[in-house]
């Protein structure tokens, strides 16, 4: 696994983009934004992928599937089961101490 990036969801793109004042990496219309924010991108989901509910680490992985398996069998709990997204393959996941992740990876 290797962080991929923070997952923040927000009601207004637009708004959001410009409160954050970072440099944008890409866009998809409404739904989503990265921005450079240094060493981490910050991801800016807008309602239609509200996707873990909060704020959350996202973990860009080889194969969603199998790490879903391999962190379940060490205690985390599945929120979303893997779907395909827009542009990724994702899953919602809760680690033991109740904390929400994601794990993607590109299609």
């Amino acid at each position: 696994m290797k962080l991929g990036n923070v997952l923040i969801p927000v009601a207004d793109l637009d708004a959001a983009i410009a409160f954050y004042g970072l440099p944008v990496k890409f866009r998809d219309g409404d739904r989503f934004a990265a921005l450079d924010g240094g060493g981490v991108t910050v991801a800016l989901a807008g309602p239609e992928e509200h996707v873990a509910g909060s704020v959350a680490v996202s973990y860009k992985v080889a194969d969603v599937d199998r790490e879903v398996g391999e962190l379940v069998a060490r205690g985390a709990e599945v929120v979303r089961e893997p779907e395909a997204g827009p542009h990724e393959r994702r899953a919602v996941l809760r680690d033991p101490s109740g904390n929400v992740f994601v794990l993607y990876s590109p299609l």
